[in-house]
C-alpha cells in the first residue's frame, strides 16, 4: 500500500513539472523569399495553335458517265495546270460527236435546197406565175431549215463538250492526292469523286484569336507592307522552326458570337513543299511592344477565379512584444504581405510579364505564397522558406 502511494506521488510530480515547463512561443511570421521587381527589355512571341490550309482546293468530279480508261499522273505529286489526269471511255462520246457533225451537214444541205426553192418561188411570185400558197410554203420551209441548222449546231457543241469532258485536266498548279478510282471503274457524272487537288505554294496557315486582340491584328494588316523581321513564324509539329517568315493575308469577316473568337489567315511561301494541307503547327507572333517590361517568376502569381494576384512585401510598424513599461522602443518594423491584383501578359519559360498592378522596385513573394493571406506577417530572416531550399533573400 505504501508503495502504491509513493508511485502516485511520483507521477503527480512528473505531471506538475510538465505543466510548469515553459512552452516555446508560437512564431506567427511566415518565412518567405522575396524578389525585387525590375523593368527589362524582353523578347517573346505570342503563340497560337494553328493549321495549314490550301489557298485553293478543288474536288475533281466527272462531268460525264463511263468507265475510267486512263490515269496519267503519280499520286501525291505536283501537277501543272492543264495537265491530263484522267480519261473516261471516249468512244460513245466520239460517236455522238461524229453523228452530230453528220446531222449538221444534212441540215445544211436541206437549207441550201430550201433557199433555192424560196428564191425561185419569190421570182415567180413577182409576175403572178405561181400560186400564192406555194410561195408561202417555200418561205416557211426555208425558215424551218434555218432553225434546223441552228439546232444541229447546238447538238454539235454539246457533243463536243461531252467529248472534251471525257478527259479530265488539272484546273491549276498544285499537289494531287490519292486517286479515288481505278482503271475500269465506272464513274457517274457529278457524284463520283476522282481526286482532290490543292495549291501548295504559297500555303495558308489559319489560327484563332480572341476578339479583344482583333485591333492589334487589324493594325498589323494595315501595316503589312512594313517589313518586320520574324513578325510571323511557325513551329512545326516536331518543334522545329519553319525557315521562311510569313505575312498576314486575311482576317475573317465576322466574330463567332458563341466563342468570341475570329480566324486569322497567314500566308507562307512553300518552295520546297515542306508544308502540306492539314498540318498542325504553332504560329508565333513577334511582340512589338517598345520599352522595358516587368518580368516576375511565374510561381509568384496566384490565380483565383480567373483573376491574378501577387503578394508584395510592405514595411509596417507594430507593437514591440518585448518592450516593457519603461522601454523607449514601443514600435518595431515588420514585413506584411499585401495582396495586389495584376494583369498578366505572355508567359516566357518560368517567368511571366506583368502588364499592370505593381511597379518596378516593389518586392514580391516568390516562395511561401501558398501560406499567405492579405495582411499576413512575413519574414526573410535566416529561416527555410517553403520550397526555397535555403534561407530567404532580400
Amino acid at each position: 500500500m505504501k508503495r502504491v502511494f509513493l508511485n502516485a506521488i511520483f507521477i503527480s510530480l512528473i505531471i506538475l513539472a510538465a505543466c510548469n515547463k515553459k512552452q516555446p512561443p508560437v512564431n506567427s511570421e511566415i518565412p518567405v523569399n522575396l524578389f525585387k521587381v525590375k523593368e527589362k527589355h524582353v523578347l517573346y512571341y505570342d503563340q497560337y495553335p494553328s493549321t495549314t490550309a490550301a489557298l485553293s482546293q478543288v474536288t475533281l468530279l466527272p462531268q460525264v458517265q463511263g468507265a475510267v480508261t486512263g490515269i496519267f499522273f503519280t499520286e501525291g505529286t505536283h501537277v501543272k495546270k492543264g495537265q491530263k489526269l484522267y480519261e473516261i471511255d471516249r468512244r460513245i462520246y466520239q460517236d455522238s460527236y461524229d453523228a452530230a457533225v453528220a446531222n449538221r451537214k444534212v441540215t445544211e444541205g436541206t437549207l441550201v435546197q430550201s433557199q433555192q426553192d424560196a428564191d425561185r418561188y419569190e421570182y415567180l411570185n413577182k409576175y403572178n406565175a405561181v400560186a400564192k400558197q406555194l410561195y408561202d410554203h417555200a418561205v416557211i420551209t426555208l425558215q424551218n431549215s434555218q432553225s434546223q441548222v441552228k439546232s444541229a449546231d447546238q447538238a454539235v457543241k454539246t457533243a463536243k463538250t461531252n467529248l472534251n469532258y471525257a478527259t479530265v485536266y488539272a484546273p491549276f498548279d498544285g499537289t494531287i492526292g490519292f486517286s479515288q478510282v481505278k482503271l475500269g471503274n465506272v464513274v457517274t457524272s457529278g457524284s463520283t469523286i476522282l481526286n482532290t487537288i490543292s495549291t501548295d505554294d504559297p500555303m495558308a496557315v489559319d489560327f484563332v484569336i480572341n476578339e479583344k486582340q482583333l485591333p492589334r491584328f487589324e493594325l498589323l494588316q494595315q501595316n503589312k507592307h512594313q517589313t518586320t523581321d520574324s513578325l510571323f513564324t511557325i513551329l512545326l509539329a516536331d518543334n522545329s522552326l519553319y525557315p521562311v517568315n510569313g505575312k498576314i493575308s486575311v482576317i475573317d469577316r465576322a466574330v463567332n458570337s458563341q466563342t468570341g473568337s475570329i480566324t486569322i489567315r497567314l500566308v507562307f511561301p512553300n518552295p520546297k513543299g515542306m508544308l502540306r494541307v492539314g498540318m498542325s503547327c504553332v504560329v508565333r507572333v513577334h511582340n512589338q511592344e517598345k520599352g522595358p517590361q516587368l518580368l516576375v517568376p511565374g510561381k509568384a502569381v496566384v490565380e483565383q477565379m480567373g483573376e491574378y494576384f501577387v503578394y508584395t512585401a510592405k514595411d509596417s510598424l507594430m507593437n514591440n512584444p518585448k518592450a516593457g513599461a519603461d522601454s523607449a522602443i514601443k514600435k518595431v518594423k515588420k514585413l506584411v504581405a499585401v495582396q495586389k491584383k495584376v494583369m498578366v501578359g505572355q508567359t516566357i519559360g518560368p517567368n511571366m510579364i506583368i502588364k499592370s498592378g505593381i511597379n518596378s522596385g516593389e518586392r514580391i513573394v516568390v516562395d511561401g505564397v501558398q501560406l499567405l493571406h492579405d495582411g499576413a506577417r512575413i519574414t526573410t530572416a535566416n529561416k527555410i522558406a517553403p520550397s526555397a531550399g535555403g534561407k530567404g533573400g532580400r
